[in-house]
């Protein structure tokens, strides 16, 4: 795990930590449950009462302790004071607001380092994720053995054709010439073990893509089917242009495929060229055939041209990464911060401090 240098305080909303247990001594959930939100005030609290139920009915069954998470990824709406007054009814609440909006990896990360629990399972929190598969990825769980139950899309057969090519195409290049293969159509809504959680917290990038890294770091996996079902409220913020984004930070960060494929497309282009230029020969030689000489140059310019300047934008993002890698920065930074105990108000704690992401870390 990589160390961070001393940074000067930060201004910070206090932390409020309720004691939890006799003696002020809380005790440390079986399951925290990870739920990064953006702008579902309206919906969240119907979600809430349909997880905590959930969550309640398993750890009843399984005489767990469970936990929530909700991550604000710097909402502009309520979010956060709405996911600060769901009631704590059989389940611990934690709240955590981060300070602007990084991103869901940032979000997922900072579920990842302020999650209590042995065990995490993530999952979204527009209502598409059915909390009912909590049970069933406990199970397979605490029954069978298995580290990381992974939600997969039964089909896609109400999404657009057009999304669907998409998507199969970003598998397909995420997988090229890897060496661990990426489930298609996989879900962020997932459970971790406490062995395959204490692995990916090990991990120390900081341009992340979870899924990638919850499927390199092994164990038993086992994928789950699943409809997503309604959202909650409202409709999906996520725009072509953002998919595509995520989809090149995804490539980027996790596969090496881009470059593979430049350097491919290089050696086919040299190919071709070489091939050509042989027959333009044979055709000299033999048939007495002129070579055309200005526009197969032009044209021959301007295709390695293209594909020169794709493998300098291609190495170009990768670069990026590694400038972002060296700088080391937070991944994150926490505004507020808030957790209570089942059916118990949340209180002052003993110290007020701030939170800063990449890796749990307390200012003075």
């Amino acid at each position: 795990m990589s160390s961070l240098s001393p940074i000067p305080p930060i201004p910070a909303k206090r932390v409020k930590i309720a004691s939890g247990a006799k003696g002020g001594f809380p005790m440390t959930p079986d399951l925290s449950i990870v739920v990064p939100v953006y702008n579902e005030a309206d919906g969240l609290p119907t979600f809430h009462a349909k997880l905590s139920a959930c969550a309640q009915a398993v750890a009843r069954a399984r005489g767990m302790r469970i936990e929530i998470v909700y991550v604000d990824d710097g909402s502009r709406d309520a979010c956060a004071t709405v996911a600060g007054e769901l009631p704590a009814l059989g389940v611990d609440v934690q709240v955590v607001a981060l300070s602007r909006n990084f991103g869901k990896e940032a979000a997922l990360l900072a579920g990842l380092d302020h999650a209590r629990g042995d065990a995490l399972l993530f999952m979204d929190g527009d209502g598409q994720h059915p909390p009912e598969m909590i049970e069933t990825f406990v199970g397979l769980w605490k029954d069978q053995g298995y580290d990381v139950p992974y939600a997969v899309k039964a089909d896609r057969m109400d999404e657009a054709a057009s999304r669907r090519w998409f998507v199969k195409v970003f598998y397909k290049l995420l997988n090229f010439g890897a060496s661990t293969r990426i489930p298609e159509d996989a879900a962020d809504f997932r459970l971790l073990s406490p062995r395959a959680t204490a692995a990916l917290r090990r991990l120390p990038e900081r341009n992340r893509f979870f899924k990638g890294l919850s499927s390199w770091i092994g164990f038993r996996q086992i994928a789950v089917p699943y409809r997503p079902a309604g959202r909650t409220h409202g409709s999906s913020s996520w725009s072509f242009f953002r998919l595509l984004s995520l989809s090149m930070e995804a490539l980027t960060s996790f596969s090496p495929a881009p470059l593979r494929l430049a350097g491919l497309v290089g050696a086919v282009l040299a190919g071709i060229a070489f091939l050509y230029g042989v027959w333009i020969v044979i055709e000299r030689l033999f048939w007495g055939i002129p070579v055309p000489g200005y526009p197969s140059l032009v044209v021959g310019l301007m295709v390695i041209g293209g594909v020169q300047l794709l493998v300098i934008g291609v190495m170009g993002e990768y670069i990026a990464r590694i400038l972002s890698e060296i700088k080391a920065r937070p991944v994150y930074f926490v505004a507020d911060h808030a957790l209570r105990h089942d059916e118990e108000p949340a209180a002052p704690a003993a110290a007020d401090y701030g939170d800063v992401g990449a890796r749990p870390m307390i200012l003075p």
